[in-house]
């Protein structure tokens, strides 16, 4: 049985000293997940990340981005050693924002989950169309590029251990949700996919939905059989939210 995972995008929110106070208040937070067979975790901006391991360190905390290389001439970006040596393990990778803001692409996604794949770290890796690619009806073949292209040569044992969050563009930050239907038949697809390269890995790995999830439709998103969990953005800044999501599943 795949455990749920509600993971926390925070995004370019919270300063070191919200953190702390969040950090302290998240002890609480997950004992109470725990009670309920979750598991949670926060993503929060790169100088937070050892406020938050500090004030909580058993929370799960990952960085929203690295870079594949350990060192060297990459101005504004964070290696995978300078990321352990916080005790962090755990990283978002191809984000759309990544994807739409800064250019990041399959390839150099894929080159990410192998840096971390050779460095024991655990990436939430995400995929999804644009309302364009939607409209178009093209949504399965844009996946079936992302995940197949970002995945290519990481070994069967670490796609097990990985998550992959299906994040439609055109819902993140919106209001707007894909359905229920929807989060299922994608999710659904993308294991098949995985099934297709990786056998039985397909029904070990985790995979959320992600796109405007909150208290009030989470239990609807991650009672579908292969949606494992949520990556939530907005609803993971406040404790009290964070809770909400937590009873509501």
């Amino acid at each position: 049985m795949r455990r749920k995972l509600l993971f926390g995008n925070w995004k370019m929110n919270k300063t070191i000293a919200e953190t702390k106070v969040f950090g302290k208040e998240s002890v609480e937070l997950e004992k109470f997940a725990k009670s309920k067979n979750v598991d949670i975790g926060i993503a929060p901006v790169y100088l937070s990340l050892a406020a938050l391991k500090e004030a909580n360190p058993s929370l799960i905390v990952a960085s929203q981005n690295l870079h594949y290389e350990d060192h060297g001439a990459f101005t504004g970006e964070i290696s995978i050693p300078m990321l352990k040596e916080l005790g962090v393990d755990w990283a978002i990778i191809g984000h759309s924002e990544r994807r739409s803001y800064y250019n990041e692409t399959n390839e150099s996604c894929n080159k990410k989950l192998l840096a971390m794949e050779a460095n024991k770290m655990t990436p939430i890796y995400c995929v999804g169309e644009t309302l364009e690619q939607f409209e178009k009806g093209v949504t399965k073949k844009v996946i079936e590029e992302q995940v197949l292209e970002g995945i290519k040569g990481l070994s069967k044992a670490y796609v097990e251990d990985m998550v992959i969050a299906y994040e439609p563009v055109w819902s993140i930050g919106t209001g707007k949700n894909a359905s229920k239907e929807i989060a299922q038949d994608i999710c659904s697809y993308i294991r098949e996919l995985i099934k297709k390269e990786y056998g039985d890995a397909s029904s070990k790995i985790r995979i959320l939905y992600g796109g405007s999830v909150k208290p009030e439709n989470v239990h609807d998103y991650l009672a579908q059989k292969d949606v494992d969990g949520a990556l939530v953005g907005g609803a993971s800044l406040k404790v009290d939210s964070f809770r909400q999501l937590i009873e509501n599943i």
